[in-house]
């Protein structure tokens, strides 16, 4: 019996040698565990190839002919909404690789022998890395779910399995497991992969992520990592979204390399959260690129006019005007309202006669003044209007909210609404502390579009600006709220031209306790309020 043995195991040996040389093979793999494979990790002095996974007798009832004990340790299994599927406890294939891949069962204990196989050099587990995935899966390509049909019909992300090729199978329960991407016995395209993944193509088999001429972008692995991810489900190459980004957005030189973000990340007002502290009370904590691009379907074009998407920002999700979710925002403001809307109310910039911390309420069509951010003004008297702008134009929030160092701003740096040195994120200097010199610099951010000449004219169509700015060095915040006033808290007379008191400064009139302004008619109206030690009493102009 003992001959037949070693005849068949000669036989076998030789069958292996043979298709390692007409083909592809486990022998010249590291999954050649026997003391001639070509890993290093291996056993001391075993000679049998086939032995650590599988044994012709005195095997497990497990198939194929599975030589190793199962894993009984419970697992952290992956889990995201996006996928739309619960993966549970590692099922079928999986678990076969996991009792190596996992960690807690020794690679030379085998069934079929009274004694653990000796490795070489004392190793008797995967070395830490990638193949070396313990029992938190988290962070790991999800398994042992059902791929069917129903599932790619909630997630469009994914395409219907019918379309899989003969390569990337699922298993008899129509489960996605590790046999699906890997063959064991097979390293001809590394990694043991079942086929090519160059350009992402084994990838593309499940995945639809939609097009991007972005070179960097179209490739998985520049920011995916299918094992260990230390980003948990996003399956990132980092720990955060930002942190995955960053090393191409820097500004270093390169084909694939994009504009320098990380440099604007350091200024004083950021988007990106990620590493803040102190952070205003006005400013959300939870914000990173991932929020405002879909970085599957962005386009190099920076095209796109007033309040429209622009194509850097991908097919990206929003919120409407009503506050309903939309799946791909058509206008910039939508991307916005994603954190500055309907969330939880954060403490205001400047403390207002008028509270409103929902933008989408204070620059809404039904809104009794406001920035032409959805709809052209209300106003049809804005002599102060710089060409090309007329009572017409509907700007983008883009257009005030942006990089002071970016190439729009007038700089060399990156456009888009990611740091600024000036608070809350704007383009340019916008003065809000009472008793501010008058420059044209202090308030450039406003003479982007208001002609500073006219708003400060001795004579015109503003006649007491002068004596408020320049005079009592009154900020224009003093009396504007730069986005606007809801309909339902405001009216088109005490509201007229974003009029909404800064009442850190502007306090109530001392006899009738008043603090209101009152529309009177073109360039005119009418103030009741206490204001540097001045009171107004019903004080017209």
């Amino acid at each position: 019996m003992r001959k037949i043995w070693f005849l068949l195991l000669a036989i076998l040996m030789a069958a292996a040698a043979a298709r390692a040389q007409t083909g592809p093979s486990v022998v010249n793999t590291v999954h050649n565990l026997s003391t001639g494979g070509p890993g290093k990790v291996k056993a001391s002095g075993e000679t049998e190839i086939c032995i650590f996974c599988h044994a012709p007798h005195n095997a497990t009832t497990v198939q194929p002919l599975w030589n190793r004990s199962l894993p009984v340790s419970a697992y952290r299994p992956y889990a995201s909404n996006s996928l739309k599927a619960a993966p549970g406890q590692p099922t079928g294939a999986s678990k076969l690789c996991l009792s190596c891949h996992d960690g807690t069962i020794a690679l030379g204990n085998v069934h079929s022998r009274g004694q653990a196989i000796a490795m070489a050099n004392g190793v008797t587990t995967l070395p830490p890395g990638s193949t070396n995935l313990g029992t938190d899966l988290s962070g790991d390509h999800p398994i042992s779910f059902r791929y069917d049909s129903t599932l790619a019909s909630k997630n469009p992300k994914l395409l219907n399995p019918g379309l899989l090729p003969p390569m990337v199978r699922l298993d008899a329960n129509a489960e996605l497991q590790c046999t699906t991407c890997h063959d064991a016995h097979n390293n001809t395209y590394g990694n043991f992969l079942v086929m090519s993944n160059v350009g992402s193509a084994l990838c593309n088999k499940c995945h639809q992520m939609g097009s991007t001429d972005i070179a960097a972008h179209q490739t998985c692995a520049s920011c995916h990592q299918p094992h260990t991810s230390p980003s948990g489900p996003y399956l990132l190459t980092k720990a955060k979204v930002s942190d995955t980004c960053l090393p191409c957005h820097n500004g270093a030189q390169g084909a694939n390399q994009g504009p320098d973000i990380a440099q604007t990340l350091t200024l004083p007002s950021i988007h990106d959260t990620k590493s803040a502290v102190n952070l205003p009370d006005h400013i959300p904590d939870n914000v990173d690129c991932k929020d405002c691009h879909e970085p599957h379907t962005t386009r190099s074009s920076a095209a796109g006019t007033g309040p429209l998407v622009k194509p850097l920002l991908g097919q990206i999700d929003g919120i409407n005007l009503g506050g309903g979710a939309v799946a791909r925002a058509r206008y910039e403001y939508e991307v916005c309202f994603k954190c500055h809307a309907d969330k939880a109310a954060l403490n205001p910039y400047i403390s207002r006669r008028i509270v409103q911390t929902n933008l989408r309420l204070t620059v809404a069509p039904g809104a009794v003044s406001y920035h032409p951010i959805e709809v052209k003004g209300r106003n049809t008297n804005v002599p102060s209007l710089r060409p090309p702008l007329t009572i017409n134009s509907v700007i983008g929030c883009t257009d005030c909210h942006g990089s002071d160092t970016s190439k729009r701003a007038g700089g060399t740096g990156a456009n888009g609404p990611h740091g600024s040195n000036y608070r809350p994120l704007l383009l340019a200097r916008y003065e809000t502390a009472d008793r501010t010199a008058y420059t044209t610099s202090a308030y450039a951010l406003c003479f982007q579009c208001h002609d500073n000449t006219l708003v400060v004219a001795d004579s015109g169509p503003f006649p007491r600006h002068k004596t408020h700015i320049q005079g009592a060095q009154a900020p224009c915040s003093i009396c504007h709220a730069a986005h606007g006033i809801s309909g339902t808290q405001g009216t088109v007379v005490k509201n007229f031209a974003l009029i909404n008191f800064d009442t850190s400064v502007v306090l109530p009139e001392s006899t009738s306790k008043r603090l209101e302004y009152d529309h009177t008619g073109t360039n005119h109206g009418s103030c009741f309020l206490n204001c540097h030690g001045k009171n107004h009493n019903g004080l017209s102009y």
